[in-house]
């Protein structure tokens, strides 16, 4: 089985989110893809399978602890290595099947990947119990959908200096919480994502969360088309376009490695 490793929402390597990527004909058994996506210790290792006509394909997508439901760093890394490494024409619209329903992902004549995904945006909500206390900061808004929590804090400064508890925040019954603000300069606004339940600490560019950024930041400055910042340690930019009740991510992505699997 060949693995490729993948940072995506990047021009450049080593930075951006890893995601490893499997192309397979089968799914092997859930126990072996978790195991390999244990064995990677990446936020996220996605398998495809193709599924019919050229360009369709079934998808999962494993953290190193449990199989989730949605993830847009590894659909992004998929469709890279796909466009660039299994020969799908560029001008051609890839499909994924997924527990999240048909996802698609589009090349864009300036090098763009463009992810049609769909929008999950935050109710204002009561905050999930223990959250607030393994965040430590004052909320200006709390929120959430059906995976996450969003948290808008006052500014940029805050979100960049925030260090939960992770043992606490594992603690707390939900995927994952995005804390926010509005970015100082060059972005739209800038995040962060926890999900230390899922298994990933912090994870460096979380496509899915902004299913839930963009809405709330379209709504908020009144605007369909932004650009927001992940700020974690290696960082990267996700171009956001809101279409109703879909969310349109864009992002760069590269191939950093290719390896085989020895073991099955």
């Amino acid at each position: 089985m060949t693995i490729y490793q993948v940072d995506a929402f990047t021009k450049q390597a080593f930075s951006g989110n890893p995601a490893g990527v499997c192309i397979v004909h089968r799914f092997p058994s859930a126990d072996l893809m978790q195991h390999i996506a244990s064995e990677m210790n990446l936020s996220e290792t996605a398998f495809a399978v193709p599924d019919g006509p050229e360009g369709r394909y079934q998808l999962r997508w494993f953290t190193p602890a449990v199989e989730v439901d949605l993830c847009g760093h590894a659909t992004l890394a998929t469709a890279h290595v796909l466009f660039e490494r299994e020969n799908i024409p560029h001008d051609k619209v890839i499909t994924f099947e997924t527990l999240s329903g048909e996802l698609h992902v589009s090349k864009q004549d300036d090098g763009l990947l463009e992810m049609n995904f769909p929008a999950e945006a935050p109710e204002e909500a009561d905050p999930p119990e223990g959250l607030m206390e393994a965040l430590g900061v004052d909320p200006i808004f709390i929120g959430t959908n059906r995976m996450d929590a969003l948290v808008e804090v006052k500014d940029e400064e805050t979100v960049r200096a925030i260090r939960p508890n992770v043992t606490m925040l594992e603690e707390v019954d939900i995927r994952g919480v995005m804390v926010t603000a509005v970015a100082d300069m060059e972005a739209d606004f800038v995040s962060r994502f926890f999900a230390p339940r899922s298994g990933v600490a912090e994870d460096p560019v979380t496509g899915s969360a902004h299913c839930c950024l963009g809405p709330y930041w379209a709504e908020k400055l009144g605007k369909t088309k932004l650009l927001g910042f992940q700020a974690s340690r290696r960082g990267g930019f996700v171009h956001v376009e809101i279409q109703g009740e879909r969310v349109l991510l864009s992002g760069h992505a590269v191939t950093m490695m290719q390896t085989a699997l020895l073991v099955s």
